[in-house]
């Protein structure tokens, strides 16, 4: 997701993960929370938001040598509707994969949380598999293009990586 909400998150509150598709969301406590119900609502309330953030997703990579992003829809923001729709999705296709139903013998969706789940483990068990495993090697060096700081401006043409 994309948290517009002003205030910081708090430790262990936002997770890192590879998406395909961003949801912008708000935070239901943020001040700002209540004038917003849809996306339309955002560039009302936050005029310019969501253009600068489709320019830092398009361009963000571009500096260290990757090509700009392109988008879905054109770039078209969609709205809560269709949100909705990919939300109760994905979640089927959670629910199908928690079941272990048709879910190939190499996924493994052992859990502690999931009481439907056939995979469900007791944290015992989880602790057990998680001190069998090695212990992680030392982290990477960090690349030194990423130290890098490069100033793109907006004027820049979408064409200007092809």
């Amino acid at each position: 997701g994309l948290e517009i909400s002003r205030g910081l998150l708090r430790s262990k509150q936002w997770y890192q993960r590879r998406v395909r598709g961003k949801i912008v969301c708000i935070d239901r406590n943020d001040p700002l929370a209540e004038q917003m119900n849809d996306i339309t609502d955002v560039e009302k309330v936050m005029p310019g938001y969501l253009e600068a953030t489709r320019d830092w997703f398009r361009i963000y990579k571009f500096p260290t040598g990757k090509p700009m992003n392109e988008f879905a829809f054109n770039g078209e923001w969609k709205d809560k509707a269709f949100a909705e729709r990919v939300i109760k999705e994905t979640n089927e296709y959670w629910k199908v994969l928690v079941s272990n139903k048709g879910v190939a013998d190499d996924v493994a969706t052992k859990n502690t949380s999931v009481q439907n789940s056939n995979a469900l483990i007791t944290v015992d068990e989880a602790t057990q598999i998680l001190n069998s495993q090695p212990v992680a090697a030392a982290a990477a060096a960090v690349e030194a293009s990423t130290q890098n700081q490069v100033f793109v401006k907006r004027t820049i043409p979408e064409n200007v990586c092809c």
